[in-house]
């Protein structure tokens, strides 16, 4: 279609105001916007941007994301691949801006910043600051991408420093990453040049950062979900907000993206104009985004909407083009490429034990405390059982045991206890872990996690439950991070997976979000690498065994 016209309200954010309009496309650009006496009802505004998301945490390609996201008004992304550049470096970078160009969803990428995340883990690959300054050099690249290694900001690491350097030297933004800093340690760290967060989890420690002119990005993910907290915010600094999924699993995916947070936040009584500036205008702005916003000129982005309250999106364009209407999408999927890193050799019981060495009949241990709808943890201090010189997992207790595989190279397994996950029976294991991407698993013995490791083993990449008597997988081929199906097939592979989890007893909202985030040893404060037990809050290895 060269050259069209369509009539409907117009939502004009910038001027605050709603009135019949005709607006005329040619050629993928809008070249004009009249005022007109009347209109239909139905409502046409600037379409919704994801102003920080990891493609691969849906578990499929961008082209396939694209597909269940436009239909749901979602026109842009502001995408990190950190979790393929831990697993595949640039190259892996280079995957997702090529599949990326046969989607309709404009994704934006940013230069991942922190590859590995730390040295306390072992990743596929490394990303330096002569590689960031190779990578902001491309147009496809929009910015830095989020800063975790804030201890290294805050020492004003040099490495660090070159790579938020070539970030400035480009005129490109970093994205930030600091959950719970505050005070004097906040404003050191936005002072070297971080300009936005979405890691905040209180009113208290977003308002903190925004007085030191941070950018809040109100995140409503899978696993983490701040936006009830950091909701308020629409009526101190509504500026200086936007909206973000960050990890979102497929099958939260298929059921709504951000217009679920626009529809969630004018229900609650905030203004309109500005809940749709956060979610349509604030991020193509703070990232300079070649994306439409409803002006003459610009590209024929733009979403009509049924009504503004439920935001039921009726029609989807980018660039002038029809590619979602009444939910579907008009969007062909192909199958991708294959690009991995996986060197991993099935594992024995024996692997993950912990031995002790010790008389006593039971001893002290530090678990790690899984938080339901959190990255964050916490630590407790459990007794458990030594039988025949082996510690033991305790299921009445609700101490499980967590284990971490290398998967990039043959080392010791990693072996510690975690709480809340809830299993009665069996195990699950995910390729997915946050952010080297190493074997991560939760199981209640070592014959339950050993089936569920060695059925991604055997995929080279996969999540998998063993429900006591058989194995269930989802194959993730892709980087071991995602498949090479569409988002409709993948989201319903991992509902029944996600099914048989909470069969076991696991109470969790989403479990393998939950365990893909034990091995991350950015957030605080107690979690579980591939090198052993992590305490964020003293930045160093700690000891299972409270001596």
């Amino acid at each position: 279609m060269n050259s069209f016209q369509i009539e409907g309200q117009l939502v004009s954010i910038t001027e605050r105001s709603t009135y019949p309009a005709r607006i005329s496309v040619e050629h993928g650009k809008i070249k004009q916007i009249e005022r007109i006496a009347s209109a239909p009802e139905r409502f046409i505004m600037p379409g919704f941007v994801d102003a920080h998301v990891h493609i691969e945490s849906s578990m499929v390609t961008p082209t396939a994301f694209s597909q269940a996201a436009a239909p749901f008004g979602t026109v842009a992304t502001v995408s990190d691949p950190h979790e393929i550049a831990n697993v595949c470096g640039v190259e892996g970078v280079l995957y997702m801006i090529e599949n990326a160009r046969l989607a309709a969803v404009k994704f934006h990428f940013g230069a991942p910043s922190c590859v590995p995340a730390t040295s306390f883990e072992t990743a596929g690959a490394v990303i330096n600051a002569q590689d960031i300054e190779q990578l902001m050099g491309r147009p496809e690249i929009f910015y830095l991408a989020e800063m975790m290694n804030f201890p290294g900001v805050l020492a004003r690491d040099a490495e660090v420093m070159a790579k938020i350097a070539s970030a400035r030297v480009h005129g490109k933004p970093t994205d930030g990453h600091a959950p719970g800093l505050m005070g004097a340690d906040a404003a050191h760290y936005i002072a070297a040049g971080i300009s936005t967060d979405h890691e905040c989890t209180s009113l208290e420690e977003a308002l903190g950062k925004l007085q030191h002119g941070m950018k809040i990005l109100i995140r409503e993910g899978s696993a983490a979900k701040n936006f009830e907290a950091l909701l308020p915010l629409f009526k101190t600094h509504p500026q200086m907000l936007m909206f973000c999924s960050d990890d979102k699993h497929p099958d939260a995916l298929v059921k709504g993206h951000i217009n679920e947070l626009v529809q969630r936040a004018i229900a609650a009584g905030y203004d309109m104009y500005d809940v749709l500036h956060a979610a349509c205008m604030a991020p193509v702005a703070h990232y300079n985004l070649p994306v439409g916003q409803l002006r003459a000129g610009d590209d024929a982005d733009f979403i009509l909407v049924k009504d503004c309250k439920q935001f039921e999106v009726l029609q989807t364009y980018i660039r002038g083009v029809l590619v979602a209407e009444n939910g579907s999408s008009k969007e062909k999927f192909s199958t991708p490429a294959i690009i991995n890193n996986f060197q991993c050799e099935p594992i024995s019981e024996e692997q993950v034990l912990l031995p002790v060495n010790t008389s006593a009949e039971t001893l002290s241990v530090k678990v790690i405390e899984a938080k339901d709808g959190q990255l964050l943890t916490g630590t407790q201090t459990r007794t458990l059982k030594v039988v025949d010189g082996v510690l033991q997992a305790d299921v009445v207790q609700d101490v499980l045991k967590i284990v971490v595989v290398n998967r990039y190279q043959p080392a010791e397994i990693a072996v510690g206890f975690i709480t809340n996950f809830g299993l009665k029976s069996g195990a699950l294991a995910s390729s997915v872990a946050h952010d080297s991407h190493n074997i991560v698993a939760v199981g209640v013995d070592d014959t339950a996690i050993v089936a569920a490791v060695n059925a991604v083993v055997a995929d080279r990449g996969g999540i998998s439950v063993f429900d006591g008597s058989e194995v269930h997988v989802l194959g993730l081929p892709i980087a071991g991070l995602m498949t090479d199906r569409d988002v409709w097939q993948t989201a319903q592979a991992y509902e029944l997976l996600d099914k048989k989890v909470k069969a076991l007893g696991s109470n969790l909202q989403a479990p393998f979000m939950t365990l893909s985030f034990m091995a991350l040893p950015v957030i605080p404060h107690l979690k579980m690498t591939d090198k052993g037990l992590f305490d964020v809050d003293s930045f160093n290895f700690t000891n299972v065994i409270i001596n």
